[in-house]
């Protein structure tokens, strides 16, 4: 994946605790695969830190 790749992806990071979701790396431990973008992610979805919701997420820039 060459870096300007990359710069289409997103991340979205967890109001709650702070966890960041990464479109490039997806959360594999979770069922989701690394290039699946935020809105592909399931609605019931939770947060692999502390459960909280989809809804609960930010797009942030790193």
């Amino acid at each position: 994946m060459s870096a300007d790749e990359n710069n289409n992806y997103n991340r979205y990071m967890c109001l709650i605790c702070g966890y960041v979701y990464d479109e490039a790396k997806g959360s594999p431990e979770e069922g989701i695969p690394p290039g699946t973008r935020w809105e592909d992610v399931p609605i019931n979805w939770t947060c692999p830190e502390c459960g909280a919701r989809k809804e609960d997420f930010e797009m942030v820039k790193i």
